[in-house]
Protein backbone atom coordinates (compact mmCIF):
# COMPACT_ATOMS: atom_id res chain seq x y z
CA UNK A 1 0.00 0.00 0.00
CA UNK A 2 1.56 3.31 -1.06
CA UNK A 3 -0.85 5.61 0.75
CA UNK A 4 0.69 7.03 3.90
CA UNK A 5 -1.04 9.24 6.40
CA UNK A 6 1.19 11.85 8.01
CA UNK A 7 1.16 13.72 11.30
CA UNK A 8 0.36 16.98 9.53
CA UNK A 9 -2.61 15.46 7.69
CA UNK A 10 -4.09 14.12 10.94
CA UNK A 11 -3.45 17.42 12.73
CA UNK A 12 -5.02 19.45 9.91
CA UNK A 13 -8.07 17.16 9.87
CA UNK A 14 -8.59 17.46 13.63
CA UNK A 15 -8.07 21.23 13.63
CA UNK A 16 -10.42 21.63 10.66
CA UNK A 17 -13.18 19.77 12.48
CA UNK A 18 -12.53 21.84 15.61
CA UNK A 19 -12.71 25.13 13.69
CA UNK A 20 -16.01 24.15 12.08
CA UNK A 21 -17.41 23.16 15.46
CA UNK A 22 -16.21 26.40 17.04
CA UNK A 23 -17.78 28.40 14.20
CA UNK A 24 -21.14 26.69 14.74
CA UNK A 25 -21.02 27.26 18.50
CA UNK A 26 -19.96 30.90 18.15
CA UNK A 27 -22.69 31.50 15.56
CA UNK A 28 -25.70 29.88 17.21
CA UNK A 29 -24.88 30.35 20.90
CA UNK A 30 -24.23 33.47 22.94
CA UNK A 31 -20.80 33.02 24.47
CA UNK A 32 -19.09 35.13 27.12
CA UNK A 33 -16.92 37.84 25.58
CA UNK A 34 -13.64 36.32 26.77
CA UNK A 35 -14.59 32.84 25.53
CA UNK A 36 -15.46 34.25 22.11
CA UNK A 37 -12.13 36.11 22.10
CA UNK A 38 -10.31 32.89 22.97
CA UNK A 39 -11.99 31.08 20.08
CA UNK A 40 -10.87 33.86 17.75
CA UNK A 41 -7.28 33.56 18.98
CA UNK A 42 -7.29 29.82 18.34
CA UNK A 43 -8.87 30.42 14.94
CA UNK A 44 -6.03 32.76 14.00
CA UNK A 45 -3.35 30.34 15.23
CA UNK A 46 -4.94 27.40 13.38
CA UNK A 47 -5.15 29.44 10.18
CA UNK A 48 -1.38 29.92 10.40
CA UNK A 49 -1.01 26.13 10.50
CA UNK A 50 -3.35 25.84 7.50
CA UNK A 51 -1.31 28.39 5.56
CA UNK A 52 1.96 26.61 6.34
CA UNK A 53 0.39 23.36 5.12
CA UNK A 54 -0.73 25.08 1.91
CA UNK A 55 2.77 26.47 1.30
CA UNK A 56 4.35 23.04 1.83
CA UNK A 57 1.92 21.37 -0.56
CA UNK A 58 2.35 24.12 -3.16
CA UNK A 59 6.15 23.88 -2.95
CA UNK A 60 6.08 20.08 -3.30
CA UNK A 61 3.60 20.05 -6.19
CA UNK A 62 5.26 19.30 -9.52
CA UNK A 63 2.46 20.96 -11.50
CA UNK A 64 1.57 24.16 -9.62
CA UNK A 65 -1.35 25.00 -11.89
CA UNK A 66 -2.89 21.55 -11.53
CA UNK A 67 -2.42 21.73 -7.77
CA UNK A 68 -4.27 25.04 -7.57
CA UNK A 69 -7.40 23.52 -9.13
CA UNK A 70 -8.08 22.16 -5.64
CA UNK A 71 -5.35 23.92 -3.69
CA UNK A 72 -7.26 27.20 -3.68
CA UNK A 73 -9.57 25.59 -1.12
CA UNK A 74 -6.64 25.20 1.28
CA UNK A 75 -5.61 28.80 0.67
CA UNK A 76 -9.11 30.15 1.28
CA UNK A 77 -9.44 28.01 4.40
CA UNK A 78 -6.32 29.64 5.86
CA UNK A 79 -7.84 33.15 5.83
CA UNK A 80 -8.93 33.94 9.41
CA UNK A 81 -11.78 36.04 10.75
CA UNK A 82 -13.86 35.93 7.55
CA UNK A 83 -16.92 33.73 7.98
CA UNK A 84 -17.55 33.35 4.24
CA UNK A 85 -14.07 31.88 3.76
CA UNK A 86 -14.44 29.46 6.67
CA UNK A 87 -16.79 27.40 4.51
CA UNK A 88 -13.68 26.37 2.61
CA UNK A 89 -12.59 24.42 5.67
CA UNK A 90 -15.54 22.07 5.24
CA UNK A 91 -14.26 21.23 1.77
CA UNK A 92 -10.79 20.70 3.22
CA UNK A 93 -12.19 18.19 5.72
CA UNK A 94 -13.90 16.31 2.88
CA UNK A 95 -10.63 16.18 0.93
CA UNK A 96 -8.74 14.82 3.94
CA UNK A 97 -11.45 12.26 4.62
CA UNK A 98 -10.88 10.95 1.09
CA UNK A 99 -7.33 10.10 2.14
CA UNK A 100 -8.60 8.13 5.12
CA UNK A 101 -11.13 6.31 2.92
CA UNK A 102 -8.20 4.93 0.93
CA UNK A 103 -7.63 2.56 3.83
CA UNK A 104 -9.89 -0.48 3.83
CA UNK A 105 -9.79 -0.98 7.59
CA UNK A 106 -9.04 1.03 10.69
CA UNK A 107 -6.08 -1.28 11.31
CA UNK A 108 -4.50 -0.27 8.00
CA UNK A 109 -4.96 3.38 8.92
CA UNK A 110 -3.35 2.91 12.33
CA UNK A 111 -0.53 0.78 10.91
CA UNK A 112 0.26 3.53 8.40
CA UNK A 113 0.35 6.21 11.08
CA UNK A 114 2.51 3.99 13.30
CA UNK A 115 4.80 2.67 10.57
CA UNK A 116 7.56 4.18 12.70
CA UNK A 117 6.28 3.35 16.18
CA UNK A 118 8.46 5.86 18.00
CA UNK A 119 7.53 8.69 15.62
CA UNK A 120 3.86 7.67 15.62
CA UNK A 121 3.73 7.68 19.42
CA UNK A 122 5.36 11.11 19.57
CA UNK A 123 2.93 12.42 16.94
CA UNK A 124 -0.06 11.10 18.90
CA UNK A 125 1.21 12.68 22.11
CA UNK A 126 1.74 16.01 20.34
CA UNK A 127 -1.82 15.98 18.98
CA UNK A 128 -3.21 15.20 22.44
CA UNK A 129 -1.24 18.09 23.95
CA UNK A 130 -2.50 20.52 21.29
CA UNK A 131 -6.11 19.47 21.86
CA UNK A 132 -5.67 19.67 25.64
CA UNK A 133 -4.31 23.22 25.32
CA UNK A 134 -7.29 24.27 23.24
CA UNK A 135 -10.11 22.65 25.18
CA UNK A 136 -8.65 23.22 28.65
CA UNK A 137 -8.25 26.94 27.96
CA UNK A 138 -11.86 27.16 26.83
CA UNK A 139 -13.20 25.01 29.67
CA UNK A 140 -11.33 26.75 32.49
CA UNK A 141 -12.96 30.04 31.55
CA UNK A 142 -16.38 28.43 31.89
CA UNK A 143 -15.84 26.74 35.25
CA UNK A 144 -13.84 29.40 37.08
CA UNK A 145 -16.82 31.57 37.97
CA UNK A 146 -16.35 31.76 41.73
CA UNK A 147 -16.03 35.25 43.27
CA UNK A 148 -12.37 34.66 44.17
CA UNK A 149 -11.40 33.19 40.76
CA UNK A 150 -8.36 34.82 39.14
CA UNK A 151 -8.55 33.21 35.68
CA UNK A 152 -10.85 35.75 34.07
CA UNK A 153 -9.61 36.57 30.58
CA UNK A 154 -8.57 34.69 27.45
CA UNK A 155 -4.95 35.62 28.13
CA UNK A 156 -5.18 34.31 31.70
CA UNK A 157 -6.61 31.01 30.49
CA UNK A 158 -3.96 30.53 27.79
CA UNK A 159 -1.09 31.37 30.14
CA UNK A 160 -2.41 29.15 32.93
CA UNK A 161 -2.97 26.21 30.57
CA UNK A 162 0.52 26.53 29.10
CA UNK A 163 2.40 26.70 32.43
CA UNK A 164 0.28 23.88 33.85
CA UNK A 165 0.77 21.42 30.99
CA UNK A 166 4.52 22.14 31.06
CA UNK A 167 4.38 21.40 34.82
CA UNK A 168 6.06 24.77 35.54
CA UNK A 169 3.21 26.21 37.57
CA UNK A 170 4.25 29.78 38.36
CA UNK A 171 1.32 30.14 40.73
CA UNK A 172 0.27 33.57 39.46
CA UNK A 173 -2.99 32.02 38.21
CA UNK A 174 -4.65 28.97 39.72
CA UNK A 175 -8.09 27.33 39.76
CA UNK A 176 -10.21 27.66 42.89
CA UNK A 177 -13.13 25.43 41.89
CA UNK A 178 -13.16 21.64 42.12
CA UNK A 179 -13.76 21.26 38.38
CA UNK A 180 -10.89 23.63 37.64
CA UNK A 181 -8.54 21.62 39.84
CA UNK A 182 -9.56 18.41 38.10
CA UNK A 183 -8.71 20.04 34.76
CA UNK A 184 -5.36 21.12 36.21
CA UNK A 185 -4.61 17.57 37.36
CA UNK A 186 -5.40 16.16 33.91
CA UNK A 187 -3.21 18.81 32.28
CA UNK A 188 -0.27 18.00 34.56
CA UNK A 189 -0.58 14.27 33.90
CA UNK A 190 -0.72 14.97 30.16
CA UNK A 191 2.37 17.17 30.39
CA UNK A 192 4.34 14.56 32.29
CA UNK A 193 3.33 11.93 29.73
CA UNK A 194 4.37 14.20 26.85
CA UNK A 195 7.82 14.83 28.26
CA UNK A 196 8.23 11.12 28.98
CA UNK A 197 7.27 10.30 25.40
CA UNK A 198 9.68 12.91 24.02
CA UNK A 199 12.50 11.56 26.20
CA UNK A 200 11.80 8.01 25.02
CA UNK A 201 11.76 9.18 21.39
CA UNK A 202 15.15 10.87 21.75
CA UNK A 203 16.51 7.76 23.44
CA UNK A 204 15.28 5.64 20.52
CA UNK A 205 17.67 7.54 18.22
CA UNK A 206 20.62 6.06 20.06
CA UNK A 207 19.47 2.44 19.74
CA UNK A 208 18.68 2.57 16.02
CA UNK A 209 21.24 1.15 13.64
Amino acid sequence: MTTRVSFLQILILILSIYVLGALVVDTFFTLPEETSRLLQLFDFAICIVFFIDFCIQFYQAEDKLKFMRWGWIDLVASIPMVDAFRVGRLLRVIRLLRIIKAFKTLKEFIDSFYADKAQGTLNSAAIVVILMLIFSSITILQVETAPDSNILTAGDALWWTFVTITTVGYGDYFPVTLTGRIIAAILMITGIGMFGTFTAYVASWFVKE
